[in-house]
């Protein structure tokens, strides 16, 4: 996975936006949970064309307070000033909660202190997603969930990236609809928080050397000494798969290491059946000059 972690590009900024001072960049000590709803956030702001002065009278709170919570800069901000912005941008709430108190629980906020300043704020409303995003999310958990856990090598890791891909999906519904296709933009966006949380190389590129320990084949052999070389071998093999280009990267986790069959792989990435089909055949011929496909390993079986 070659290419580094990035958001889903945020709307694009109405005039009165453009003209505006350019904002202050996120704190770098923010953390992915942090960042989950920050840049969500900052999105809306940047769409709405609102200035500072127009959020400090629709919030209550100082410029100092708002730009500190905005960069993500010095502390954790509470539940109440967190809310007030979400409130005064009209995003969804009970997404953005769950994130900020994910982000709280990054930051090291024990659960008093969280269960506190969510106390200070009045009782959120009954909120759900919109049908097309409960349909989509539904249609795309169990395959969002074995490619994370892939990468995560984490059940309970894997059901929790995709939770957090999934509700930054929702307080970004509209710019997914309006987007190409949802697919490819809801892809790009779970991807990005897969890579933000999984183990790499110096260099940069996922590291896949635990999956050699979950084959079929290497299950099957009863001599220890023979299984830990099939293993090793197997942690080459998988190294390679993990500096496969982008795309083919994705191609060959969803079908050869989750096992989804071609149809399916295609609907999840959000790209044509044609397009799939040739980053599958491109990445195949990559890894057969690696690993002969008569020596199946459990996992790759070209067709």
């Amino acid at each position: 996975m070659p290419e580094q972690p990035t958001e889903v590009e945020p709307a694009r900024r109405s005039e009165s936006a453009k003209r505006g001072r350019k904002s202050d960049p996120v704190s770098d000590k923010a953390g992915p949970c942090h960042q989950a709803w920050l840049h969500p956030l900052r999105g809306r702001i940047s769409a709405s064309g609102l200035t500072l002065d127009q959020l400090v009278s629709l919030t209550g709170y100082s410029k100092t307070r708002i730009s500190t919570l905005l960069r993500g800069a010095e502390y954790y901000p509470g539940w109440e000033i967190t809310y007030s912005m979400v409130h005064a941008l009209d995003l969804p709430v009970w997404p953005l909660r769950r994130l900020w108190t994910a982000g709280a629980r990054e930051a090291d906020k024990d659960q008093a202190w969280i269960e506190e300043r969510i106390h200070a704020v009045r009782p959120l409303e009954p909120e759900v997603p919109p049908l097309a995003h409960q349909a989509f999310t539904e249609a795309m958990r169990e395959p969002y969930t074995a490619y994370t856990r892939a990468l995560l090598h984490s059940d309970r890791r894997a059901h929790w990236v995709v939770a957090e891909a999934f509700d930054i999906l929702w307080l970004g519904w509209d710019e997914a609809v309006a987007s190409p296709d949802v697919r490819r933009h809801a892809w790009r966006l779970l991807r990005s928080r897969v890579t933000l949380r999984a183990h790499r190389h110096r260099d940069g590129h996922p590291d896949l050397r635990p999956a050699a320990f979950t084959t079929v084949t290497q299950s099957l052999i009863s001599d220890l000494t023979a299984r830990f070389a099939e293993i090793s071998a197997l942690a080459g093999f998988f190294d390679a798969v993990g500096r496969l280009p982008q795309d083919q990267f994705d191609v060959v986790v969803l079908r050869y290491l989750c096992g989804l069959d071609a149809q399916a792989v295609h609907t999840v990435l959000g790209l044509s059946a044609a397009r799939t089909h040739a980053i599958d055949h491109h990445a195949r011929g990559a890894l057969e000059s690696i690993h002969h496909p008569d020596d199946d390993p459990g996992v790759i079986n070209p067709t």
